[in-house]
């Protein structure tokens, strides 16, 4: 399956509606480009990370968050 699309000024595409099904992509989902080599991406569906997850996980990095550390990696 491959179809040839045009790139818009702003370096916008539409994704044809075949792939966009193989994908199973819809408004508001998210892609991944990633270059495999010279000349060839790769794309694919991802799902964005869960806040609560996320929010979990940042309880746990409290040992990091002090004023040596903000120090230290202030430059960075």
């Amino acid at each position: 399956m491959s179809q040839i699309v045009k790139i818009t000024t702003k370096g916008q595409t539409t994704i044809p509606q075949e792939i966009r099904l193989a994908l199973h992509v819809e408004p508001g989902d998210f892609v991944f480009w990633e270059m495999v080599e010279e000349g060839i991406a790769r794309v694919r569906r991802v799902q964005p990370l869960d806040l609560d997850y996320l929010n979990a996980l940042q309880g746990t990095l409290g040992e990091w968050a002090g004023d040596a550390d903000e120090a230290a990696y202030r430059d960075l």
